[in-house]
């Protein structure tokens, strides 16, 4: 018998707000360009104060949340578990989350005041994204958002790695893994950020423990938690960390490890305008894609096909019938 949900995933609620901005905004902004910062709300809303003459588009977002909304796109059973405020920006989330096909903890939640955390998400003309962050109440997700039966009535668990940052949500995150290991629930884990590994790779070591089912990376995250420069030593340590795992490459594709060999995902030809989101939807494709009988090198294409359509676009997310007909074409080779 089927579990009753495909992944439980745990991350940071950020209502994301984004903008299409020119290098020397961020220059001007002093912004450090391609990377995830932390900020402050009054550096937050400095920045927004330079922004507002410029259109956005907003949405339910944090890294882990973008996952679970392209689960619940392809026809998937995800459930989140995180933390919003009561205000505006909270109702909003926790809205746009049901919408998506998402159950949450936040459902039938006593919200506390405050203020949901967001994310200003940066793309410049190069497509590169860069994210200012303030994590508002999201910085005190803690064990009490947990939620061990839905852990437990899940396939995987998937850990989204800008927890490590707070003390209160890296200890979740490490519970929430112990839950699930200790149910025989498969674990995962997205490193999430270079700026993660480079400030907090103990952290990450820490929230993998004795190993885990599959991690999800970027070259350079994997190449930096390795401390090294060299590809192949970077490949030797995640098969230290992790049962298999999923290195991506741009446009160079993706490295799959299933636990007993290394299988190349090429990467489709396109034209990128935004990387938001990528290794967000290439985690959510390969995790629906597993738990839903197929095998990792077609999991590993779906996902690499799904992540090339998602940089054709602005935003974290295709519109859901996008992805249905993507999967759609995928569906006569299972």
């Amino acid at each position: 018998m089927g579990k009753k949900y495909d992944v439980y995933g745990v991350g940071n609620a950020l209502v994301d707000i984004e903008y299409e901005v020119s290098t020397d905004l961020l220059e001007k902004l002093h912004i450090d360009k391609g990377v995830m910062t932390l900020l402050d709300e009054e550096t937050q809303h400095h920045i927004l104060e330079n922004l507002q003459h410029l259109d956005h588009h907003k949405s339910c977002g944090g890294s882990a949340a973008n996952t679970m909304v392209a689960i619940g796109q392809l026809g998937g059973n995800p459930f989140y578990s995180c933390k919003v405020a009561k205000d505006e920006f909270g109702k909003f989330y926790i809205q746009d989350l049901l919408d998506s096909h998402v159950q949450t903890n936040l459902q039938n939640a006593d919200l506390q005041s405050g203020v949901t955390g967001k994310c200003l998400v940066l793309v410049t003309p190069d497509a590169d994204r860069t994210l200012n962050t303030f994590l508002g109440i999201s910085a005190e997700f803690s064990t009490q958002e947990l939620v061990p039966e839905a852990i437990t009535a899940a396939e995987y668990l998937y850990i989204e790695g800008y927890l490590v940052t707070s003390p209160t949500a890296k200890a979740a995150a490490i519970q929430a893994r112990d839950i699930a290991i200790a149910a025989g629930v498969k674990t995962t884990m997205s490193l999430s950020d270079y700026n993660m590994v480079r400030f907090f790779g103990d952290g990450l070591v820490d929230m993998i423990g004795p190993g885990l089912d599959f991690i999800f990376a970027n070259e350079t995250e994997a190449l930096g938690l390795a401390q090294t420069t060299d590809f192949q030593v970077a490949i030797d340590k995640m098969k230290l960390l992790s049962r298999g795992f999923a290195i991506t490459r741009g446009s160079q594709g993706s490295i799959v490890f299933d636990g007993e060999q290394l299988i190349e995902i090429p990467a489709p030809p396109v034209h990128a305008v935004d990387t938001v989101g990528a290794g967000d939807m290439y985690a959510g494709a390969f995790l629906y894609g597993i738990t839903h009988g197929m095998s990792y090198p077609l999991a590993g294409k779906l996902a690499s096909t799904a992540a090339s359509q998602i940089v054709t676009v602005y935003g974290p997310r295709l519109k859901t019938p996008q992805l249905l007909q993507l999967l759609q074409s995928f569906s006569t080779a299972v």
